[in-house]
């Protein structure tokens, strides 16, 4: 098991996102937005599994999401669902998601679309889209 001090974590986590430095990295501890450090010896240290929570608070962060939202989302999850949000992160560029427009149709389905797109082409989607979901799509 790999073991890290906090101020390794924040230059692990600075490649990802500049913001992360050490003061970040100790205050997002003692919030509890991960879990609880692991005891190596008499040392608490982070994990590999810490990381994942970091970059998975990361990628929520950069689709707006506030930090106690952030927090609820992850406190239930198991560490796989973890780790799959934090593999997302690569693909949330928060430049490319303020200029976006990003529509809720249901719990699990939320769409982005580019500002570019007219006002009926994009009802058009979201009534396209609500009536898959429906199950009412009739071809013509």
């Amino acid at each position: 098991m790999n073991s890290y001090t906090a101020k390794q974590v924040s230059e692990i986590l600075q490649k990802d996102d500049s913001r992360m430095n050490l003061r970040t990295v100790r205050y997002y501890t003692q919030i509890g937005l991960i879990p609880p450090l692991a005891l190596v010896g008499n040392k608490r240290v982070y994990t590999e599994k810490h990381l994942h929570y970091f970059r998975a608070i990361l990628t929520l962060s950069r689709t707006g999401q506030p930090l106690a939202s952030i927090q609820e989302t992850l406190k239930d999850l198991e560490l796989q669902d973890v780790e799959k949000i934090s593999e997302q992160m690569a693909l949330v560029d928060p430049n490319r998601i303020l200029e976006s427009e990003t529509l809720k149709i249901t719990d699990d389905v939320i769409i982005t679309m580019s500002p570019r797109i007219s006002a009926e082409l994009k009802q058009k989607v979201i009534d396209s889209v609500s009536q898959v979901l429906r199950g009412t799509d009739h071809e013509s």
